[in-house]
């Protein structure tokens, strides 16, 4: 039995789309599900102009539409198919092979982003598992993204040259300039990436071990580790952070700032929330201040996660001492009772420090925190300017004051990451 034959048998929803076998050095696949877009040759050509790595590549588009897809939707849909095979036609020596795979309306309740990349990464799992190959990674981008040159390069050497690593976050930059959008599109899009890279800073202040951006256009995964977190889920938005959380949980998750993924700043309706979504709404209300988590949340996170090596060495009643004097915003978030079942239960399951540690963050982990700060913003804390919040995690950091705007911090900000 093959690596993910138990898998394939039990959570694939489709049979299988790609009848040509692939070849058997095929290390790379890349999962690019395409709903309505207008130009998918932008995709296509950027990793076309990509350095080539050791092992064949292969790239599926996945043109899909839910239900109430409109009929302009369905149109360009179709004349999506069109464009990669003339593309393909066009490109006879291209480097990698090129497939798309086709899931029309109704073929399944509920279609959303989320079994759109279900559909493309469970058809690579089943492509690696035919050769064996279990290592193989599934690369996942939008349709509306650019990479770097070295995109393939990298992602082989960080995964290839270290198999303890199992799934990737993949550095990011969305463009801030162009004529493709009106100004006001790109000048959002410099206020909410600060914001996703303030957020991302803020965690690291805090002390959580697990920091990791959790964009679906931006993420890499083995094969069998992809099968062994249950594959993706079904959401119609934030499919990715759910991914990349029990990705998280199996050890082995890193970043990659070797290269660069470059989305679109461009809004769209067709998810609830996430970056799309965000820039139809401040471009709705032209102009507005983009808010974001009160730095004092921050450094609620990061005196409670200072205390971990207490709470292991605590008996019952110091432990009722110890909630006492824990950060407002935590005990609101908490409570008395929780506090105590939950750090007695995860002391009784651990025999020492390092391993209550990696068993209270399983517990207080990022879907935590997420409800954690949902939860303060609306008890203890009002959210604040991005802008006034970035310049205050700096100044906590010791970071020389940035002169200039929005646009100077994000810069920033970039270096900090890119650099780390």
């Amino acid at each position: 039995m093959s690596f993910a034959s138990a898998y394939i048998e039990k959570r694939i929803l489709f049979t299988q789309f790609i009848s040509e076998a692939p070849e058997n050095n095929t290390g790379i696949i890349v999962v690019i599900p395409s709903y309505g877009e207008s130009d998918i040759s932008r995709v296509l050509d950027s990793l076309a102009k990509a350095a080539a790595p050791e092992c064949s590549v292969e790239v599926i588009v996945v043109v899909n539409a839910p239900e109430n897809a409109s009929s302009e939707s369905l149109i360009q849909n179709r004349k999506t198919l069109e464009d990669i095979e003339s593309w393909k036609l066009q490109k006879k020596n291209c480097w990698f092979r090129l497939f798309s795979v086709e899931i029309r309306p109704g073929a399944i309740q509920g279609w959303g982003v989320g079994l759109a990349r279900k559909a493309g990464m469970d058809e690579a799992v089943r492509r690696f598992n035919s050769i064996s190959n279990q290592d193989g990674i599934i690369l996942n981008l939008d349709a509306d993204c650019k990479v770097e040159a070295n995109y393939f390069l990298s992602v082989f050497s960080e995964f290839f040259t270290r198999k303890e690593r199992k799934a990737c976050s993949i550095y990011f930059e969305h463009e801030l300039e162009g004529n493709e959008f009106p100004s006001l599109v790109y000048r959002n899009i410099i206020f909410y990436e600060l914001h996703l890279r303030y957020y991302y800073q803020g965690l690291s202040y805090s002390g959580f071990p697990y920091v990791f951006h959790t964009v679906g256009s931006a993420m890499a995964v083995r094969a069998k580790e992809y099968v062994l977190a249950g594959g993706m889920n079904r959401r119609q938005a934030g499919e990715d952070f759910y991914l990349i959380q029990k990705l998280v949980t199996l050890g082995g998750y890193f970043s990659i700032n070797s290269t660069t993924v470059y989305p679109s700043p461009r809004p769209s309706f067709r998810v609830p929330f996430g970056t799309g979504a965000a820039i139809e709404k401040m471009t709705e209300e032209k102009g507005s201040t983009f808010m974001t988590y009160n730095f004092d949340a921050f450094r609620e996170l990061r005196i409670f996660f200072e205390m971990t090596e207490r709470f292991y060495n605590s008996n019952e009643n110091d432990l009722i001492d110890l909630f006492s004097s824990l950060p407002e915003g935590i005990k609101q978030f908490i409570g008395k009772e929780e506090w105590l079942e939950k750090i007695t239960e995860i002391q009784s399951n651990t025999s020492g420090l390092a391993s209550f540690r990696k068993r209270f963050f399983g517990w207080f982990n990022m879907f935590r925190i997420v409800r954690y700060l949902n939860v303060v913003h609306q008890k203890l804390y009002l959210k604040i300017p991005v802008e006034e919040a970035s310049k205050e995690l700096l100044a906590a950091i010791g970071e020389s004051l940035i002169p200039g705007g929005p646009l100077d911090l994000l810069i920033h900000y970039r270096k900090m990451e890119k650099n780390n």
